[in-house]
């Protein structure tokens, strides 16, 4: 969700249940291990987060990369689109600061590739729309990497609004103040109910971003990698600060301008371009954004705590690649509260 206008939101401070029950002095959203962890494990002890002695967390991480078409990985699974008959390059590469000198790379493809050489490869993509698995291993250590390889159905095959029954309406034609981010996609990703639980990354699928309007199968929709290594690394600091959750509750994912439209939103929500999204850390699994400030209850002040625990990770060096919109919701009679997140490539800032 996105506001009409960016206001800067004023960032009130948080308060700290100490370990002793008493208030304690309120703290800057600075370090990680600082006043956010010790709010997290509060939270997680005394509110509804799960309790210790849950299994750790697994990021899902490989010591080593593999970028398609130019956006890396570094997760076991991971998804990526590509148009049909683009030419695409495969690369993979050591992250550890001594790897083996007898360390290889091997992809496994049913589709045509050529080597280029020690870790790289180039393939066709089909002209068939679909989802093309294939998968990278490091040896000797058989490490995998499943590369879920998405060929699009290009946009320029929606007539008068539709693909086939599916509603998809119409992009704006000039960007939002000249900016190419708002230029519209190149195509959709078809989805049948057969991929929908198709893996994207360890902790997210495919279905989970499906626009919510009314309408059979196949759906199609907008999702790009970078909302997904976002939202990886979001969950990874979650749980590193002492909460636990293995994924996030979805309010909104992507929009087709069509839906966009019927629900009054702006017609340049980052949501119709796949790189948006209105989540909540839900780790006991009801449906409600977790006790993240420790007052006992889901409620507007989660969704502040959620904002401004992401607002003190985008002074991160990693986070300048992720930078985007950011704003919290309360909740209403048609859902708790969330956090709007995007990848827009510039700041945005709002309360809802």
């Amino acid at each position: 969700m996105e506001l009409r206008s960016f206001s800067k939101a004023a960032y009130p401070l948080l308060s700290l249940l100490g370990f002793l029950g008493i208030l304690s002095a309120v703290a800057p959203l600075q370090a990680l291990d600082g006043a956010v962890r010790r709010t997290g494990e509060v939270a997680r002890t005394s509110g509804k987060g799960p309790a210790k002695g849950f299994a750790p967390f697994d990021a899902g991480k490989l010591d080593f990369g593999v970028s398609v078409a130019g956006v890396e990985s570094t997760y076991r699974v991971f998804a990526f689109y590509v148009m049909p008959g683009d030419t695409v390059d495969v690369v993979a590469r050591s992250l550890s600061p001594s790897p083996s000198p007898s360390a290889k790379f091997v992809l496994t493809s049913k589709l045509g590739t050529t080597t280029l050489g020690r870790g790289r490869w180039r393939f066709k993509a089909p002209a068939a729309a679909g989802l093309y698995s294939m998968s990278v291993v490091r040896e000797p250590e058989s490490e995998s990497m499943t590369l879920n390889v998405f060929v699009l159905v290009p946009l320029t095959e929606v007539k008068d609004g539709k693909l086939g029954n599916y509603r998809i309406g119409e992009y704006p034609q000039v960007p939002l103040r000249g900016n190419p981010v708002y230029l519209p996609p190149r195509g959709v990703t078809k989805v049948t109910p057969g991929i929908a639980g198709t893996q994207v990354s360890p902790h997210f699928t495919l279905g989970q971003f499906l626009c919510k309007q009314e309408g059979s199968f196949p759906k199609y929709l907008v999702l790009r990698e970078q909302l997904v290594l976002k939202l990886e690394l979001l969950l990874e600091q979650f749980n590193q600060s002492g909460f636990r959750a293995d994924g996030f509750g979805f309010i909104s994912g992507y929009r087709t301008p069509y839906y966009n439209a019927l629900i009054e939103n702006v017609p340049y929500s980052r949501h119709t371009w796949g790189d948006a999204a209105d989540i909540y850390l839900d780790g006991d699994g009801d449906g409600l954004m977790d006790d993240l400030d420790g007052d006992g209850s889901s409620g507007a002040g989660d969704a502040v705590f959620f904002r401004d625990f992401v607002e003190q990770l985008s002074s991160k060096a990693w986070y300048r690649s992720f930078e985007g919109g950011l704003g919290d919701y309360p909740p209403n009679a048609a859902h708790g509260p969330f956090v709007h997140i995007d990848c827009r490539g510039f700041r945005a800032r709002w309360s809802g």
